[in-house]
């Protein structure tokens, strides 16, 4: 074992039926790739020692009840306790048109993973707990969606987990991910995710990260979109000492459209780094990036977000937009959004702002009636709805509010941004 990784030395291989080629790459990555440090360009201002420092474990754990995490009230739900499918808290029937399986109970799990010094997603692989594949059937239009809940127990845990999803054509439905924490302390969910999203499908994720302070999530979603088809994740970021969201849009067929949008909210030391990629290789696509943060006392936030335009890619429309305010003299951001274009019948553009509320507007507010806190609540809010407006799912939007709420001290009614 490289010398650098003696962190999972704890860890048991995984016993999945991963294909050997898949496995063998990742061991290779792990035995020659240490932790990336701030020397690295892609983790310039996110700082992974402390994981090295923690002597992982994974433990099989359990529940009795999941009622205070769950992101909304469906029958369609399935739950991960440390990686692993919990068979007593998970449904046993979905919609028509939708086929679930863990990844635990398939005879050949199928994946393409090459790594190129991706440390974590070999380690993902090499030590896979487990996870889901779900199939959306061709011509299937699935209106409730489907439910996946993971939750981190126990302390100095590594959860390595995957989740496969094929949208196949003429397609769509929404999957919604909450990652949640119990009892949990110097634990790690290393998470990965495969989609492919069919000819003319929509495909809709909610991720909520609502992992105690305490806790690591590094997060990889890579995705594959078809012709004529829509993909948009909404990552809203709540809670956790450090998370990493990595997003790798790869768009081979032309009239696509791909929505990203990201709100995150930190407070004490936390940190948040979005990274992501969209690579247009065909014409006549559109991409929409939108990430909003509120930063106070001690966090951090990055947000690097490129865009590339292939040389054969005309008409593409790519936008591109972070924004943060700053609730604390001691918060900070570091922004990076950009564009490599190789054509030249595009339009694109990007920006980025940082700064504090501003004081007039919560002189206004105050010399209406409103104290100070109320002001800054108003302003707040209505700054980070923009993000919130974007998630599609009405019940995934009420988690948002009520957790803004508790974990803030905010006295919110949603129906007042829409």
């Amino acid at each position: 074992m490289n010398n650098n990784l003696k962190f999972i030395k704890g860890l048991t291989p995984t016993n999945l039926s991963v294909n050997t080629t898949a496995q063998k790459n990742a061991s290779h990555v792990l035995d020659t790739t240490d932790l990336p440090t701030t020397r690295s360009e892609a983790w310039k201002y996110t700082r992974v020692t402390k994981i090295g420092k923690i002597d992982f474990t994974n433990e099989a754990s359990t529940l009795a009840s999941i009622e205070d995490k769950k992101v909304i009230d469906t029958p369609y739900t399935l739950v991960f306790v440390n990686g692993r499918f919990s068979q007593d808290l998970s449904a046993d029937s979905f919609p028509e048109g939708v086929v679930v399986k863990p990844l635990s109970a398939l005879e050949g799990i199928t994946t393409q993973e090459e790594f190129e010094g991706d440390i974590f997603g070999a380690l993902n692989l090499a030590y896979l707990n487990d996870g889901l594949h779900i199939t959306i059937e061709k011509n299937a239009v699935v209106e409730e969606p489907v439910q996946v809940i993971h939750i981190l127990k126990g302390d100095a845990q590594l959860s390595n987990f995957k989740v496969q999803i094929d949208a196949e054509d003429f397609s769509k439905a929404t999957v919604v991910q909450g990652f949640f924490s119990e009892d949990s302390n110097n634990s790690f969910v290393n998470y990965t995710s495969d989609i492919q999203v069919g000819v003319n499908t929509h495909f809709t994720m909610e991720k909520i990260q609502d992992e105690n302070a305490g806790n690591f999530h590094i997060g990889t979603d890579t995705v594959v979109q078809d012709k004529d088809s829509t993909f948009t994740i909404n990552t809203i970021t709540l809670n956790g000492t450090l998370v990493r969201n990595n997003l790798n849009i790869s768009v081979n067929g032309e009239n696509c459209t791909t929505n990203l949008n990201g709100g995150y909210l930190l407070k004490e030391k936390q940190h948040v780094d979005n990274h992501t990629v969209v690579d247009h290789k065909v014409p006549n696509c559109n991409s929409n990036e939108l990430y909003k943060g509120v930063m106070d006392e001690n966090s951090t936030a990055v947000f690097n977000g490129k865009v590339f335009v292939r040389q054969d890619a005309q008409k593409i429309n790519a936008f591109q937009s972070n924004r943060n305010v700053l609730l604390s003299d001691n918060a900070t951001v570091n922004s990076k959004p950009e564009l490599e274009i190789y054509a030249d019948d595009v339009k694109c553009s990007h920006g980025s702002t940082t700064g504090q509320l501003d004081d007039e507007a919560i002189y206004y507010l105050r010399a209406r009636g409103l104290s100070k806190k109320a002001a800054v609540q108003m302003l707040v809010s209505a700054f980070i709805a923009e993000v919130i407006a974007e998630v599609e799912n009405e019940k995934v939007k009420a988690y948002i509010y009520k957790r803004l709420n508790e974990r803030f001290g905010w006295d919110i009614n949603p129906e007042d941004f829409g």
